[in-house]
């Protein structure tokens, strides 16, 4: 047998040392390369973070197009686009109704009728304009056609504050005050709507909501800075302006309570106002309301000063557990999303439903399903209630207009008449108010239950007067 010295490694050993080596090299080539690649990654979503936008053009306090502001952010204007969507939800939304156009109204898609979902409304609103045309919700793309295309518009005559939560009004107001805000916000007011609609040409845009030049959230709506004034007001504190005193975060819900209010034309001029002197509840509301003797219309069949309660969304989500959690409207209905570097809020503005993921499940860790039942189930129970309390309103308003027929007397239908406009305001503060419950369904689940408590009282009143 031949001896090998020690000194000496076989040639098969020496390949395989070679072979370890040289794949310890290569893996740590790889693992450099991916290093560096990462560093360079990291480095360049640095980069694009400080440049949250480039500026392709010049954005001016009087650039109202919204396609110029999305030269500089592509993907905001590319999801507000998307807001021409119709998907129904089991409780809102709507899905596309095609309809045959004519010279007074071009729209080949319209929204379901809630008329003929509910004919109860019809009674509820008789001898209103919303008892001729009321229809399911549509993304803000349609918010200034559908106000200009509905019906209501060929039974009453319309003033131009309408415009204010349906159009992008800021450069127009400027432009009618000659620079003063508020000025322009008056005289649009006064206008017919007719003369006031050719003032406008865009729905809601970005200026409506952001500074064009640091793109900061702005509260841009006359009528919501003297709301949130009084309101603040009320609560003690003097002076209140949202644009210097509120947070970010009170901010991103702010600038959507422009709009998703309850709201009324005060006196002559007919000025927008937001009835928050006593606070933001329904019945803080309808205490205003009856403390000031406002009534919308006479209702045509029982003779009681209604109220016409309009998409109180801001004033419920106040009462809701989202509110007492600090979560805004934005973080629901526009969650942010990932493009590359950029964290960016999505314009799409639509129901959480429809985008659970970001919208739900960046707080609650639960499966789509689970989540999407939860909500339903309270948007369930809400219109279950909702239907109790629109049938005690349908009997409150039968007997009423049975006894005027009967020959009763103004001074015996008084107290009834009261408690039909309290009831129905009360029901339709939660039939108009679009989260059916959700967004804060004890408070719904109190003012239907105080809606079905007026109605009975009032067929109470009946009985003891006759």
């Amino acid at each position: 047998m031949k001896i090998i010295p020690n000194s000496q490694t076989p040639p098969t050993r020496k390949g395989a040392i070679l072979g370890v080596i040289l794949i310890t090299a290569v893996v740590a080539a790889a693992a450099l390369f991916g290093v560096v690649a990462l560093l360079i990654s990291i480095y360049e979503r640095k980069q694009e973070a400080k440049n949250p936008f480039f500026r392709v053009v010049e954005l001016t306090d009087e650039t109202e197009d919204p396609a110029i502001w999305g030269k500089n952010f592509p993907f905001q204007y590319d999801a507000y686009q998307r807001t021409v969507d119709m998907v129904r939800t089991r409780f809102g939304g709507s899905e596309a109704m095609p309809r045959t156009p004519t010279q007074a109204d071009p729209r080949s898609v319209v929204s379901e009728s809630r008329l003929e979902e509910d004919p109860r409304l019809v009674t509820m609103w008789a001898g209103y304009a919303f008892s001729k045309d009321f229809r399911e919700e549509r993304g803000h793309a349609y918010m200034l056609e559908d106000q200009i295309y509905t019906e209501r518009q060929q039974v009453a005559k319309q003033p131009g504050t309408c415009i204010h939560c349906h159009a992008s009004v800021y450069v127009p107001y400027k432009k009618l005050g000659g620079g003063d805000l508020i000025k322009g916000f008056e005289i649009m007011n006064q206008m017919p709507y007719e003369e006031a609609k050719a003032k406008v040409t865009h729905p809601v845009a970005c200026i409506d909501c952001h500074d064009p030049q640091t793109m900061e959230l702005r509260v841009t709506r006359p009528g919501f800075l003297e709301g949130i004034k009084a309101l603040k007001a009320s609560q003690g504190i003097p002076d209140y302006d949202p644009n210097t005193m509120a947070t970010r975060q009170e901010m991103r819900s702010f600038v959507c309570g422009q709009c998703h209010v309850e709201y009324y034309f005060k006196g002559t001029e007919k000025r927008l106002t937001y009835p928050w002197f006593k606070g933001l509840k329904a019945d803080e509301i309808l205490a205003y309301y009856d403390e000031t003797g406002f009534k919308d219309w006479t209702h045509a069949e029982s003779g009681a000063e209604a109220l016409k309660a309009q998409h109180p969304e801001f004033e419920m989500w106040n009462q809701g557990i989202h509110a007492r959690s600090g979560v805004a409207c934005a973080d629901c209905h526009m969650p942010y999303m990932r493009e590359g570097a950029h964290k960016v809020s999505d314009h799409h503005v639509r129901s959480p439903l429809l985008n659970i993921n970001r919208a739900c499940q960046t707080c609650h860790k639960f499966p789509e399903s689970e989540l999407k039942e939860r909500v339903e189930l309270i948007q369930e129970r809400t219109f279950q209630m909702r239907n109790i309390a629109m049938d005690a309103l349908m009997d409150l308003i039968g007997e009423i207009k049975a006894s005027k027929e009967s020959g009763a007397t103004d001074d015996h239908l008084a107290e009834a008449r009261a408690c039909q406009r309290r009831a129905q305001f009360l029901l339709d503060f939660v039939e108009a108010e679009n989260s059916t419950g959700f967004h804060a369904p004890q408070e719904a689940a109190r003012i239907l239950t105080l809606s079905l408590d007026h109605s009975r009282r009032g067929q109470m009143a009946l009985r003891k007067s006759s």
